[in-house]
């Protein structure tokens, strides 16, 4: 077999249009991402899972882990939709695509697709290349003929093609056309800078489709937060390749992000660019590919945020009571994510009502019970607390005014944390609770990292005993946050805690003018709500 036949996928997309992923190069370019060859691989997985037509995994030759990354993914992946691309160079000036180093690593990648750099900008030429617009026309042509003629499918990237056909087009089009008529399948119109504005990516793509006669594509960065409007803009202009990164990464402020553009395709657009049932997994993807680069999902992404169907203001609410389409632009389900009703001191009672059937906590249309829900959660954000962001808080607030008692496994007599300052430089932490769990009286002890860990600890020790659930509860995320109008030492603080139990989490909230007192209150929410969802009977 051939390398090309090798990486091929089994199922190839509509060739009509072009769904390009460059996150494993150009998205790895943002700030704050390095990327390993596993993490490449996983995220090549993900991709190919989505249902994007290729894959842009690197320019090989050029590190050893794009190399590595291109011969492990030929042996370890099975690509189902996406095509895997290699990305290089034109050839050098002045020498043969046959004899460049460069362009022999790119054939010997394996990879079916190529997509070479080329410069559109005359400017970059004569400055970057230090050659002649002639001979950066012939290293175009020569380059990707030679490409074609091992058998290889060519995209030509034109890099900064917007400054240089601003600057002087007939050139920028002269080196659309070279490529074309050297075999390249599509052209990609490169806004490098991120400068453009929508009006005038339309503009420019439609005359260029008319001058040239290339199937053209689309590579936008994010410097004016057009990324997303100018890729659409380009296929109003007649451009059927677009060029995106997961989650908008790359360099600077980045890139196209491909959900978005997907999304608007697909739904607003009416065009299927992805395999059937694919847009629904958006959301799954988007997070996943996040945690893989260790950067946490944007919560006010389009589409795919947690926030993205979140509802706050009352008014809104009663609107979305009658028919949610009001107040959504699409179906939340269409792209694997949900609404939801966040609580706050602008809560009104349909607001809760939706909040509590969300919760499955049923309000019966109790319209005095739902008004006191109203209250109390104004009174209490009023003192600090946000429930919008802690949803176990609120249903337990929610389950106590429903059912006129409180859901408790225990019952706190005392608790007291020590933070002890040694002569050596180290601190000790102390934490000691003394409760009440099924009819017995219990004081544990235990030392943690901090004094929050050591209060955590403490209590494990004195309920695992009568609840082993509490082993797989996990303490994953710890805010404080000091509250405007209060000032220094003396400050009233809110804090947020996320827990997991290895397959959900849920977050609490906490105010107290004292870190710890607040931080205990988050705590003892965090282990009620769990033990009530693992199935537990309350004491009392």
């Amino acid at each position: 077999m051939t390398p090309t036949e090798t990486t091929a996928p089994k199922a190839v997309l509509d060739d009509s249009f072009h769904v390009f992923d460059t996150t494993l190069r150009d998205g790895a370019q943002r700030e704050g991402i390095n990327l390993t060859v596993a993490d490449k691989l996983t995220i090549a997985r993900y991709l190919d899972e989505f249902g994007v037509g290729f894959i842009e995994g690197g320019w090989p030759g050029a590190n050893p882990r794009d190399t590595e990354f291109f011969a492990r993914a030929r042996a370890e992946i099975d690509f189902k939709h996406a095509q895997l691309v290699a990305f290089g160079a034109t050839r050098r000036a002045g020498g043969s695509a046959a004899e460049d180093p460069q362009v022999r690593a790119l054939l010997e990648s394996g990879a079916p697709v190529i997509t070479l750099v080329a410069k559109s900008h005359d400017r970059h030429v004569e400055l970057a290349l230090r050659t002649t617009l002639d001979e950066n026309l012939e290293m175009v042509r020569d380059t990707v003929s030679y490409l074609r003629e091992q058998g290889r499918r060519v995209f030509v990237d034109c890099e900064h093609f917007f400054d240089g056909y601003r600057a002087n087009p007939e050139y920028a089009k002269s080196v659309v056309r070279t490529a074309y008529e050297a075999g390249a399948d599509v052209v990609v119109l490169c806004d490098t800078n991120g400068g453009m504005l929508p009006a005038q990516v339309t503009a420019v793509v439609s005359t260029v489709l008319a001058d040239t006669g290339a199937r053209l594509g689309i590579h936008a960065q994010d410097d004016t937060g057009c990324a997303v409007a100018n890729t659409l803009a380009a296929v109003d202009g007649g451009a059927t390749h677009v060029q995106c990164t997961a989650n908008g990464y790359g360099e600077r402020v980045g890139n196209a992000n491909l959900f978005p553009v997907v999304a608007a395709l697909e739904i607003k657009y009416g065009r299927e660019v992805l395999p059937p049932g694919a847009l629904a997994e958006m959301t799954r993807i988007s997070h996943a590919i996040a945690e893989v680069v260790n950067l946490t999902p944007s919560t006010h992404q389009p589409y795919v945020g947690v926030s993205a169907f979140a509802h706050k203001a009352g008014l809104h609410a009663s609107a979305i009571k009658v028919d949610p389409d009001l107040y959504q632009h699409i179906d939340p389900e269409r792209v694997g994510n949900t609404m939801r009703m966040l609580v706050s001191d602008m809560a009104g009672r349909a607001s809760i009502e939706l909040k509590g059937r969300e919760l499955g906590v049923d309000l019966g249309g109790d319209r005095a019970l739902v008004s006191r829900v109203v209250e109390r959660v104004k009174e209490r954000e009023l003192a600090g607390y946000t429930y919008e962001a802690a949803d176990a808080s609120f249903e337990l607030l929610l389950r106590e005014e429903a059912e006129g008692r409180a859901r408790r496994f225990f019952r706190i007599e005392s608790w007291r944390a020590i933070v002890e300052d040694r002569p050596d430089g180290t601190h000790a932490n102390e934490a000691t609770v003394k409760l009440w769990a099924k009819g017995e009286r219990i004081v544990a002890t235990a030392e943690g990292n901090g004094p929050v860990n050591a209060l955590d600890r403490a209590l494990r020790v004195a309920l695992e005993r009568f609840f082993p659930q509490l082993a797989k509860f996990e303490l994953v995320d710890y805010k404080v946050r000091i509250l405007e109008g209060t000032h220094g030492t003396e400050s009233t603080t809110r804090v947020l805690v996320t827990t997991t139990d290895g397959h959900r989490e849920w977050n609490t909230v906490g105010v107290a003018p004292n870190v710890i007192a607040a931080s205990w209150q988050a705590l003892e929410d965090a282990f009620t709500y769990g033990l009530l969802h693992a199935g537990i009977e309350p004491a009392e």
